[in-house]
């Protein structure tokens, strides 16, 4: 593939996320906070073949994927963390006497 229709095709994948994620309910929020955790997941598991097939290639390549790794992890972690606390609010608290 050349580069113009990767290019259209990424943009067209940030005009169809940004339009699914602002129409949706808040009541959805969290359902789809952690289906984005699962997709940072698969980014990682691309950024590790990458790295790993550059073996042969350049330094900047490997380095490009660690930083990908690196990315992809503090947003997978920063997300279950604000879902989890997202979670809790919905838990009902005890009422001590």
């Amino acid at each position: 593939m050349d580069f113009m229709s990767i290019l259209s095709i990424f943009v067209m994948a940030c005009f169809v996320g940004y339009y699914v994620v602002w129409s949706v309910t808040p009541a959805l929020h969290t359902p789809l906070m952690a289906v984005t955790n699962a997709i940072s997941s698969v980014i990682i598991v691309g950024a590790l073949i990458a790295s790993s097939a550059a073996a042969g290639g350049s330094a900047t390549s490997k380095w490009l994927g660690l930083v990908a790794v690196a990315l992809a992890s503090v947003n997978i972690f920063g997300g279950f963390a604000v879902t989890q606390r997202m979670l809790a609010m919905y838990k009902k608290k005890d009422k001590k006497a």
